[in-house]
């Protein structure tokens, strides 16, 4: 990963593998669990036993299973229950005025899918629930390479109260849309993005804060990039953006970043949905909605082609499936035949 004078990681600080000697397998007979005795030898314990259960696992990862809830989604619960709590005393009842409904005679839809987000939404709602994480964060642990202060991402002197004060919405927002403008990134990307970044904070055990949100975000944006994007942003590119920093900064954040997410950049699609949809329910709560248009006869009708197009195949795979089950009640009745025969 990188451009062509970058390189994310070295040889020489690569985590170190160790070999195993080869021995001939005269020399080392195989044994069993059942041979080794406690005073004879240690007992190596079968990686399954040694795996997490499942239930554990998905709450301190719930960037890698699908069923576990998100941090962010998580971290908005009392911001939202607060706002709902104050509409309600107040007698106020925000965005229902705004939001459009659909009729009788005008459906409204949104172009935003799971396959096809819309980008400024998305962004909108990945901003979001970055600005959740830092305001309702839980302490503030942090990694050298992410610190602005050490690693400052311009020549502008960093403000004493840079780890103290929270960054506002605004800011994040304007932060990411400039990365993602000016490298011309999708929105799938902004999704993975956020995966990338909760799963630094639970492998980690860090917390993004106003030190470090900027820096994190960036190697978050950078990975993600590379992974999801078939044309990839270099890091130099990058350096192109934030013309003040380093090509060098710029791999040394990105080996750090992938050695915190112990090289686990693999993003499930049930995972993506997930967050897709766990953005949007964000996005509700939080009054945010995202663009409607009425629905226009030639949409309707591409919408009815394609159902027409998945109820055929639903017809015909329940047509293949009768006929395999025919022939082997067949084959099971030719079976017993013959053995009632001999």
């Amino acid at each position: 990963m990188g451009g062509s004078v970058s390189c994310c990681i070295s040889p020489g600080e690569s985590p170190k593998i160790h070999r195993r000697r080869e021995v001939e397998l005269d020399e080392c007979p195989i044994t069993t669990a059942e041979d080794v005795s406690e005073d004879t030898g240690t007992y190596l314990q079968h990686i399954s036993d040694r795996e997490l259960p499942d239930e554990l696992a998905q709450e301190s990862n719930p960037s890698d299973h699908p069923r576990a809830s998100t941090l962010f989604l998580n971290k908005s619960q009392t911001d939202v229950r607060e706002k709902r709590k104050s509409n309600y005393l107040n007698h106020m009842s925000p965005g229902l005025l705004t939001k459009k409904y659909s009729s009788c005679s005008t459906i409204f839809l949104d172009d935003s899918t799971v396959s096809q987000p819309n980008l400024k939404s998305t962004i909108k709602c990945v901003t979001l629930a970055i600005y959740y994480h830092i305001k309702n964060r839980d302490s503030n642990r942090s990694v050298d390479i992410f610190d602005e202060q050490k690693h400052p991402l311009s020549r502008d002197k960093v403000p004493d109260d840079y780890s103290v004060v929270d960054p506002e919405h605004k800011l994040i927002y304007r932060f990411i849309r400039t990365l993602f403008s000016s490298a011309q990134l999708t929105a799938e990307c902004a999704i993975v993005t956020l995966v990338y970044l909760e799963r630094l904070l639970t492998y980690a055990e860090m917390d993004i804060c106003p030190c470090n949100w900027k820096r994190i975000v960036l190697g978050a944006i950078l990975l993600a990039s590379k992974v999801w994007d078939d044309q990839a942003v270099w890091n130099v590119d990058y350096c192109q953006i934030l013309k003040e920093m380093t090509v060098e900064d710029m791999n040394e954040m990105e080996r750090h970043f992938l050695e915190l997410l112990q090289f686990n950049i693999n993003v499930p699609g049930s995972v993506y949905a997930k967050y897709y949809f766990d953005l949007r329910s964000l996005a509700d709560d939080n009054n945010l909605s995202f663009p409607l248009e009425p629905l226009s006869n030639k949409r309707a009708q591409k919408l009815e082609a394609i159902s027409r197009l998945c109820e055929d195949k639903y017809k015909d795979l329940c047509k293949s499936t009768m006929k395999r089950s025919v022939s082997v009640d067949n084959m099971a009745g030719i079976k017993n035949s013959h053995a009632v025969l001999s």
